[in-house]
């Protein structure tokens, strides 16, 4: 059997909630001038947003630009109630969007085009370009906004909108890995057009990054389904679904999958743009 035929996805969806007063304080979350990992359970009702434009939604933001932080992009995890939704999501008008939708189905509405995007659904939206979301549905629609400034070249154009589903992508697996590793690319690595890309990692059980990658990319990874060790800077770190880790440019990274199933994430990286040479912020 292929490991990356089309199985059955459970991607982790953030409840809310509060533990009880019994519980203990004390959990996994980090941050350091490297990384930070925001653990499942630390997103829970007390640290939700709210946001102009928005009806019947809520979100934890996992990521935003900062000193000693993120520097090039803003996650969310958003979380719409049945009738919710925006005809005004986006207040930047240089800001380009990914959706990856983890529950419920969401409408979505670019220009004059409306699509469905159930679990697994991914959107790219071009910057300045006008959209709308709203579930029509019974069940809350979860999704991912990662949200990332467009850094426009002389002579090469805009992307174009994409509208997939993962289960539509045949994951490109890495060279020399027996199908152990695998990548879900929505779109082209050598396609200019794109300063940043959204992907799906799957490992496989026993599945590893084999060395310390040092890169000057950004990274934000929020993992959807499985278990893992994760090589962050100096230290390793256990990682279960519904854990969100971000690592700073040239933080080392490498990673063991170690559950008894696939370990899979969401991840964010910026591309394909000289670094900028004036002063940060």
């Amino acid at each position: 059997m292929n490991v990356f035929s089309k199985p059955n996805r459970n991607y982790h969806t953030v409840r809310g909630g509060l533990p009880g007063q019994t519980e203990l304080m004390t959990g996994r979350a980090i941050f350091t001038e490297a990384y930070a990992v925001l653990p499942a359970g630390v997103m829970r009702d007390i640290v939700t947003s709210y946001f102009p434009h928005w009806e019947r939604t809520r979100g934890w933001i996992i990521a935003r630009p900062m000193s000693g932080f993120a520097e090039t992009f803003s996650q969310y995890v958003m979380e719409v109630a049945p009738g919710g939704g925006s005809d005004r999501p986006e207040p930047d008008s240089q800001a380009q969007a990914v959706l990856f939708v983890t529950a419920g189905e969401l409408g979505l509405t670019i220009n004059s085009d409306h699509s469905i995007l159930k679990p697994g659904g991914y959107a790219y939206i071009p910057a300045g370009t006008k959209w709308a979301v709203a579930n029509n549905g019974s069940e809350n629609a979860c999704f991912h906004w990662v949200r990332k400034r467009y850094e426009a070249v002389e002579g090469i154009d805009h992307p174009d909108v994409i509208v997939t589903n993962e289960q539509d992508i045949a994951p490109t697996p890495m060279p020399d890995t027996n199908g152990c590793w695998a990548t879900t690319r929505f779109v082209d690595p050598e396609d200019l057009r794109h300063d940043m890309h959204v992907t799906i990692v799957t490992f496989q059980p026993g599945g590893v990054i084999p060395f310390e990658e040092t890169h000057v990319m950004e990274h934000g990874l929020f993992v959807l389904e499985g278990k893992a060790v994760y090589k962050l800077n100096n230290d390793w770190v256990e990682v279960e679904a519904g854990d969100f880790m971000w690592l700073r440019a040239f933080c080392p990274q490498a990673c063991y999958a170690g559950g008894p199933g696939p370990f899979r994430y969401l991840l964010y990286k910026d591309v394909n743009r000289h670094p900028s040479l004036k002063p940060f912020g």
